[in-house]
């Protein structure tokens, strides 16, 4: 029999509710609590358990539910700019946390809280699910096999749709957010480092804000969110990853599009259609750098991946329903987070030095952004 473990979630706008759906698609697995001070989100998240003998019990302030005594682990789904108090407060408790992408909008942040950590016992988990996606898990399994030899190339392309509206309308200012390609694109900087198994040395990108939102106001002042950029980052084996960032284009027949290339092959990811291709180089091109012509197809296999133990698909193609499960898993056993604050911290500050580099049009090293030691 599986340990019962009481969830509380904090923030119950379109995240926390999607924390909620995952968790109660667990077993073993109670949401006893949940805190928003906004009263239409979290009555629409009450409104999720229906008629069910136990409800949850709802608070305005996340004070409250954190010292409620209801709770083994809390989901702090947020606003970005609130994380840094919220998980300062929550270090505090026994409560094992999961805490949503971006860990901060700063970096000062995220190194103040993982000092504030050190010597925790109860873990804490930064929700980066996209490495969880069936077809990415099985990319990431590949690679770490050999199938593609030795990697040198990580590509990810995101063409995609506006942000969507939240509570407030806070995610269009970068003071917010900490700017999209933190916000957004921590997801992706995490990706790459999993993949090469690396920490990224530095980084070049050029952006800007071309189409969205250049209507709106807000207070008097008009939204300064990018919505497009290119990003190089580079590793000190010389490797590079490469993201390529639209949110104008969501005329798209696959939105996400991942590329691992090696010295002997290539696995290529399409989300949302769940597709993995995968092909080697032949003998003749691996010793005379010549072989078949580019774009023929031959040697390549085309398959769907799923992941039939999944309960909840949901906004992320089952992924976040894979990390609440390892999650629990780690509560339960005694382990490690398989994405600790060091990780969250790093993917923020790849954001950061993306968009310094924009600002200041220059390359930009990772240790002039990461405290010293990191």
């Amino acid at each position: 029999m599986l340990r019962k473990i009481r969830y509380g979630v904090v923030g119950c706008g379109s995240m926390g509710r999607e924390h909620i759906a995952n968790i109660r698609a667990l077993d073993a697995a109670e949401i006893t609590a949940l805190a928003d001070p906004h009263e239409p989100s979290h009555a629409a998240a009450l409104a999720m358990f229906g008629d069910a003998a136990c409800k949850p019990r709802v608070f305005d302030a996340y004070q409250d539910l954190l010292h409620s005594g209801l709770c083994d682990a809390v989901v702090i789904a947020t606003p970005n700019f609130t994380h840094a108090g919220i998980v300062r407060d929550a270090l505090t408790t026994d409560a094992h946390l999961l805490v949503e992408k971006p860990l901060c909008t700063t970096v000062a942040d995220c190194a103040d809280l993982l000092a504030r950590a050190k010597g925790r016992k109860s873990i804490v988990w930064v929700a980066q699910e996209y490495r969880y996606m069936p077809p990415m898990a099985e990319m990431i399994q590949m690679t770490y096999a050999g199938a593609v030899g030795t990697v040198h190339q990580v590509a990810i392309r995101e063409h995609r749709e506006p942000f969507y509206p939240k509570v407030g309308d806070w995610n269009r200012f970068n003071a917010n957010s900490g700017g999209t390609l933190v916000e957004k694109c921590c997801h992706y900087f995490n990706l790459m480092d999993h993949i090469l198994r690396e920490r990224p040395l530095r980084v070049f990108a050029s952006g800007g804000q071309r189409v969205n939102h250049l209507d709106e106001v807000y207070g008097g002042k008009v939204p300064d969110i990018l919505d497009s950029a290119y990003v190089i980052v580079e590793y000190p084996s010389g490797a590079r990853g490469c993201l390529d960032l639209c949110m104008f284009a969501e005329n798209s027949l696959d939105k996400e599009h991942v590329v691992v290339v090696g010295d002997e092959g290539k696995i290529e990811s399409f989300m949302p259609s769940l597709t993995l291709r995968y092909g080697r180089r032949d003998d003749w091109g691996r010793r005379a750098h010549w072989g078949q012509p580019s774009g023929t197809g031959k040697g390549v296999s085309v398959r769907r991946v799923w992941d039939a133990s999944i309960r909840h698909a949901g906004q992320h193609f089952g992924a976040s329903y894979v990390e609440h499960r390892r999650f629990a898993d780690a509560i339960r056993s005694g382990a490690p987070p398989e994405i600790g604050l060091e990780e969250g911290m790093r993917s923020v500050a790849t954001g950061v030095a993306a968009h310094r580099s924009i600002d200041t049009g220059l390359p930009v090293l990772m240790a002039d952004v990461l405290p010293a030691g990191y």
